[in-house]
């Protein structure tokens, strides 16, 4: 196995395509097959399958491309450091379900570099892939949360994948909804006084548990109920059909604006927000940073 074959991999995953990562990589498509078939034959995984349409990465080849970019952007590391003599950018991940208090943490955090050269990356996602990102080196931190019903299943998988949760508070559960909404002026809300209105879920995709749930009780038989996969999406559809989320009851209205309130629901339900990192991984600067902000944006609104 060599650092050249790993540069292959990643090109072709980015691409979706040998030919058009053989372009990109300057050497001839028969070439580039012929080292990734190598590379399999050593490593005795099949890394993509290909067919008329193109290429397409296997579940094992993702798990070796986390794996392939680390070591790949190390050694980038290293390079610019001791060979070449660059200023290294500041590199930094975090995946995570969709809240406003991880992505206002993540503004200001860098906000905090000014004009330093840095490649950040930031990845409101489905909640089985913030596990995956984490796991397969995509993002160094993952923000989702456990609670009574899915922390069996879930510290199952995290610890399957060598990942560790750590706490970052708990909260109860609160109804997300505009300030036009009927029920807006109430200061506790039944969930019985929502079979009116639509309940609104992220998309989980082909991981569609109820454990995988963003939103706490995900097994109550919700009369009405909409499915979106993304944050905008969800704020048009409260206005338009004086719909609602389950949420934590952080928001931020500097990124979602001022037209929209967080009510109690009448429930004993406990959320435990919290990070995901890999197992026995020290988080870098920009990590602890990350989370510093975070607990700042906790401290100010709990």
């Amino acid at each position: 196995m060599t650092l050249t074959q790993l540069r292959y991999v990643i090109t072709i995953a980015d691409t979706d395509s040998m030919n058009e990562a053989a372009r990109t990589l300057f050497i001839s498509q028969p070439s580039l097959s012929q080292a990734v078939r190598e590379l399999e034959e050593e490593i005795g995984i099949t890394l993509f399958r290909r067919s008329n349409r193109g290429v397409k990465i296997t579940p094992e080849g993702k798990e070796f491309l986390g794996y392939a970019r680390q070591v790949a952007e190390q050694y980038q590391l290293i390079e610019d450091r001791y060979i070449t003599r660059k200023n290294s950018r500041k590199r930094f991940g975090v995946s995570m379900q969709h809240y406003t208090f991880a992505v206002k943490a993540f503004v200001e955090m860098v906000k905090q570099f000014g004009m330093d050269e840095y490649e950040f990356a930031v990845h409101e996602t489905k909640t089985y892939e913030v596990i995956e990102d984490v796991k397969n080196f995509k993002s160094e931190i993952g923000i989702l949360y456990l609670n009574d019903f899915n922390r069996a299943v879930l510290t199952k998988l995290f610890k399957e994948f060598e990942l560790e949760f750590h706490e970052l508070l708990t909260c109860g559960v609160y109804v997300y909804m505009w300030k036009g909404h009927p029920l807006a002026g109430k200061e506790e809300i039944a969930l019985e006084e929502l079979d009116d209105y639509p309940c609104l879920s992220f998309e989980q995709g082909a991981s569609n548990s109820f454990y995988f749930a963003e939103e706490v009780l995900s097994t109550y038989a919700y009369k009405r109920l909409i499915k979106a996969n993304d944050r905008a999406t969800l704020l048009n559809l409260m206005v338009g059909l004086n719909a609602y989320t389950l949420c934590c009851g952080i928001i931020c209205e500097s990124l979602n604006g001022s037209d929209y309130c967080a009510i109690k629901l009448k429930s004993d339900e406990v959320m435990a927000i919290g990070y995901l990192k890999r197992k026995g991984a020290a988080l870098s600067p920009l990590g602890q940073k990350y989370l510093e902000e975070i607990r700042k944006f906790r401290e100010s609104v709990l």
